[in-house]
């Protein structure tokens, strides 16, 4: 009697050796390393190096977005493809949304979900394959709890808004290359005068101060923005529509948490354009 019996299909098997095998390789020599799921070493600049490198050799493979299309940097396999991952990651005590410190699992159904095909084309393929680390600034000083008290100001002149204002708390923004950004396009309304913007840390006058805490660590910054200039085409979902999409990303992010990055939204469901509809409804 054969008791060699697997639930996984052949394909999925065979897959499972190469992941088993391939991390195996990556892994190697790195034993030392202290790894954290929670992200609790991101002091460690040796850990941070290797697990962005080893994000970025995922990425290229397609498989931290294992289920998104070729196309947006994924690489169009199934569920069970991801889970292999997932649980193969699992061994080494790390999942897809925590192998290097990214919001990528947050900001990319984001993109999926409002972003014009351009932007998706554009931003999803450096996004889903680590090729640049992206956050969310969402806090201001003075707003407290209220989100949608947002005094950042972007302003359309010609063919670029012009942002002026201060973001607080937002983890790591010094190690960001592009922020997801929650600022206000009407001062006459409140949550229906906000919008969703994208642009590089790189740009001129923006600048992100470390926070030392206590402890000596500096995981939270304060960012400036002194007529910082991004292309309207940066510009994510409607004028004045960004409230909307604030909700979202925020259900994607508790959710990401709760779900350990296992989330039907993360890459989990059967297509990328209805994984919001599958998580949470319409």
């Amino acid at each position: 009697m054969d008791f060699n019996v697997s639930a996984d299909p052949p394909d999925v098997v065979k897959f499972r050796k190469e992941v088993s095998a391939w991390l195996a390789e990556q892994m190697r020599g790195h034993e030392h390393l202290r790894w954290s799921a929670s992200w609790s070493t991101r002091e460690d600049e040796e850990e941070y190096k290797f697990r962005r490198g080893l994000a970025e050799k995922l990425g290229a493979n397609g498989w931290l977005f294992p289920i998104f299309p070729k196309e947006y940097g994924g690489a169009g396999l199934t569920v069970d493809h991801q889970m292999v991952l997932e649980t193969e990651l699992f061994k080494y005590g790390l999942n897809l949304s925590h192998v290097f410190y990214t919001l990528a699992r947050i900001v990319a159904p984001v993109l999926i979900r409002w972003g014009t095909e351009e932007q998706k084309r554009e931003f999803l393929p450096p996004i889903t394959r680590a090729e640049i680390c992206v956050w969310q600034v969402l806090t201001e000083p003075h707003g407290g709890s209220d989100l949608a008290n947002v005094q950042t100001k972007a302003i359309r002149d010609g063919n670029d808004y012009v942002v002026n204002g201060q973001k607080v708390w937002t983890s790591y923004a010094d190690k960001a290359d592009w922020i997801f950004c929650l600022v206000r396009t009407d001062t006459t309304k409140k949550h229906e005068g906000i919008s969703f913007i994208l642009f590089d840390m790189q740009s001129p006058a923006v600048e992100a101060r470390p926070i030392k805490l206590i402890s000596g660590q500096s995981p939270f910054c304060e960012t400036f923005f002194s007529d910082v200039k991004v292309p309207k085409e940066n510009l994510v979902g409607k004028v004045n529509g960004g409230w909307e999409i604030a909700k979202r990303l925020l259900q994607y992010e508790r959710q990401n948490i709760s779900a350990g990055g296992l989330g039907r939204h993360f890459g989990g469901g059967p297509e990328p354009d209805d994984t919001a509809t599958h998580s949470i409804g319409d």
